[in-house]
């Protein structure tokens, strides 16, 4: 079963605008377009590396996506290159080709701080038409980021409230956050990542695809301040963490923009979390080691991605 969404408080633009202010980052940390990921030192990945108690090894991404549907207006391209017939023979060569227009709701990729101004400003003030040309980015890319290892923590919110799945437009907010750690026996502290599970996927398989640029499952931005305070390093969803429609007037993304711009905290989007629901409901602990590895691409704002869990 799953719920109605409850009704979604609305944010006015001059409200969003402090809400900005009050949880901005900018000139905190060095290298600034690593942002939040500054936050992992050694010791957060040796706490992290201690959460890995019986092996147990699961994976966050999706798979490769080349069917269209509302949820997938730009399928990923896979074709095969070599069939064994272009290169001399013995041993025979099998090669295939790769291709993505990855930000969108299809395929599971991180945001770099690149990705994402407000106002014209991308995290740490700098003017996005300074810094971003048909060439890339020459702040915030995500090979400036490099591979994040540390704790992470899964918000299950359909486990919580004993539903299949969090309905679209469902808008999950400070105190749902609040109420899940004590739910779920996990509380979210600094430096760790915090994944959003509202069975999106789950209610796909079920009911089948929808466009969730009108409608999803996410957060409120009224639960910002709180992940701003708790000092998260990564933030995560098996949407792409904006609740949709938004709350927020004249903006389509706001959680985005706080979360990236103002605090400086990459987002994962599409990550398939049923898996990981699974495991941490047997292994009785929603806390787990979690492992993101980026393409290097220079200039890029962001990458796909394949994280991994270990419990």
């Amino acid at each position: 079963m799953s719920t109605h969404p409850p009704e979604v408080p609305r944010v006015s633009r001059q409200e969003f605008d402090a809400l900005f202010a009050a949880v901005r980052t900018w000139g905190r940390w060095a290298p600034a377009d690593r942002g939040a990921w500054n936050r992992v030192t050694p010791d957060h990945v040796r706490r992290a590396a201690a959460l890995v108690r019986d092996g147990t090894t699961v994976p966050l991404g999706r798979p490769w996506n080349t069917r269209p549907g509302p949820d997938n207006t730009k399928p990923a391209l896979h074709y095969m290159s070599d069939l064994g017939d272009v290169e001399p023979p013995e041993p025979a060569t099998h090669k295939d080709f790769l291709a993505v227009d990855y930000h969108g709701k299809a395929v599971t990729h991180l945001d770099a701080l690149s990705h994402i101004a407000y106002r014209g400003l991308l995290y740490g003030g700098h003017p996005a038409q300074d810094v971003i040309s048909s060439g890339g980015a020459r702040f915030g890319s995500v090979a400036a980021l490099g591979p994040l290892v540390t704790r992470g923590v899964l918000l299950d919110l359909p486990a919580v409230i004993g539903a299949a799945w969090l309905e679209p437009g469902h808008a999950v907010r400070a105190r749902d956050v609040i109420a899940a750690e004590r739910a779920l026996g996990v509380a979210i502290d600094d430096g760790c990542a915090v994944l959003l599970r509202s069975g999106r996927f789950r209610r796909r398989r079920e009911l089948g695809p929808w466009d969730v640029d009108v409608a999803s499952a996410g957060f409120h931005v009224d639960a910002m301040p709180l992940l701003a305070e708790r000092a998260v390093s990564l933030l995560g969803a098996d949407g792409d963490s904006d609740v949709r429609p938004s709350p927020v007037e004249g903006l389509h993304s706001p959680v985005h923009a706080l979360a990236v711009a103002a605090m400086g905290v990459p987002l994962l989007d599409n990550l398939d979390l049923e898996a990981l629901s699974a495991a941490c409901a047997e292994a009785g602990r929603y806390e787990f080691m979690i492992v993101v590895t980026p393409l290097d691409i220079p200039g890029g704002t962001g990458s796909p991605v394949n994280p991994v869990a270990l419990l």
